[in-house]
């Protein structure tokens, strides 16, 4: 024991000379600097963000797949060329968060779900609103059974409608049903069953339809309260075997263009208050069906703001290959149903977003998780995103 205080001893000794030539050395250094002192700091500093975001921002959800519970979107500004610079803000999209923008109010909408013991206990699904501009939140929706589509994001499982009158959300249990909710009294209206038929696809001036698992769909047009007019059935427009299609449109001036998995493009037309089938047509020359090129990846299709709608292809497609992601962006004039552009990718694609504007940006989430941006009118490579926290970044949206 005596030892054991000898060496005790020596150690704090050798830790008081330690600390004390630290001291003397910083101490000269501070004298004998010529860098002028830091200013005082202010603390409790609340930045504000535009009410109109620029062009060329994007939302990007993470869904964190590895610990869910810490999804988020993220706010960037992907024509700047620094981390400190692109990186505007971030909010909370818990497990597997749903997420629409308002374009009208100062508003964005996120549905996630919490457990009261974390990963555990009671569940609770709620909408939460935030605040365009503060990024806080200011209101939440509860909904009084947990029911949400919990899944792979997607653009359309929640949407506004009626000039952003009403939000709606999508629920699977696997029952599939929509929960309909007034915006301004934060109030929900009603739940509107779809059974068989998923998603929501905003369909004239109240309503939307979802597609069905016989490859038809199903159109609800509401009132003004949220409850259900009339609810129309069409008929299959593809084969759900022989040639099934994304659930992932781009709906470019109320039609909706729904890709094949085999490269084949099916128009639906929105404006109406029934969904309406209007052509299929064939993206792929002879020799680019022979070399088997397919659409693939997560969030793969999006679209800019004239007219044109961008999908991630990959060679050699198979069955199975369709949420692999691919190595070039096609762009397509979607109203003279004509390649336009065919962009190779720096790096193996997986999503991809478009943003607004004559001078669009293209965004891709690459297989090493970065994101990169290229000019969307030539495809030129402008830049990298990279360890800015992302981890999953799998949906990439436009702002409005």
């Amino acid at each position: 024991m005596h030892r054991f205080h000898q060496e005790l001893a020596a150690l704090a000794l050798v830790s008081l000379v330690c600390v004390m030539a630290f001291s003397s050395s910083n101490a000269s250094a501070a004298v004998d600097s010529d860098l002028p002192p830091l200013p005082m700091e202010t603390v409790g500093q609340v930045r504000t963000l535009p009410a109109q975001y620029p062009e060329n921002w994007f939302w990007v959800l993470d869904g964190t797949f590895g610990h869910m519970l810490d999804g988020k979107m993220t706010l960037f500004d992907a024509s700047a060329s620094t981390i400190s610079t692109q990186k505007k803000g971030m909010l909370n999209a818990a497990l597997g968060g749903s997420f629409v923008e308002a374009k009208n109010r100062d508003e964005v909408y996120v549905f996630e779900t919490f457990h009261s013991r974390g990963n555990r206990g009671a569940r609770t699904d709620v909408v939460t609103i935030y605040s365009k501009t503060s990024l806080a939140p200011v209101a939440e929706i509860v909904w009084p059974v947990p029911i949400r589509y919990q899944g792979a994001p997607q653009r359309y499982a929640l949407q506004l409608i009626d000039n952003e009158k009403l939000l709606l959300a999508y629920n699977f249990t696997p029952a599939s049903s929509v929960t309909v909710i007034d915006v301004e009294s934060r109030k929900i209206l009603n739940e509107v069953s779809t059974p068989g038929c998923t998603l929501i696809y905003p369909t004239g001036e109240r309503g939307f339809s979802s597609l069905c698992n016989n490859g038809g769909m199903l159109s609800t047009e509401l009132a003004a309260d949220g409850q259900i007019i009339k609810q129309t059935r069409i008929e299959p427009f593809f084969d759900t075997d022989a040639n099934p299609a994304f659930e992932r449109p781009a709906i470019i001036d109320g039609l909706a263009y729904y890709p094949g998995f085999e490269s084949y493009v099916h128009v639906i037309d929105m404006r109406g208050k029934v969904a309406k089938y209007v052509d299929t047509w064939d993206m792929l020359t002879d020799a680019e069906r022979a070399e088997n090129w397919r659409p693939g990846g997560l969030g793969f299709i999006d679209k800019d703001s004239k007219g044109r709608f961008y999908l991630i292809m990959h060679p050699d497609g198979h069955d199975g290959s369709q949420n692999g992601g691919g190595s070039e962006v096609w762009v397509y004039d979607a109203k003279k149903q004509k390649r336009v552009g065919r962009y190779p990718l720096q790096s193996w694609g997986l999503a991809l977003g478009v943003s607004k504007g004559e001078k669009p940006l293209l965004m891709v989430t690459t297989g090493d998780m970065a994101l990169e941006v290229y000019d969307a009118n030539s495809g030129e490579y402008l830049r990298t995103i990279q360890d800015a926290g992302q981890e999953t970044p799998l949906m990439i949206f436009g702002v409005k």
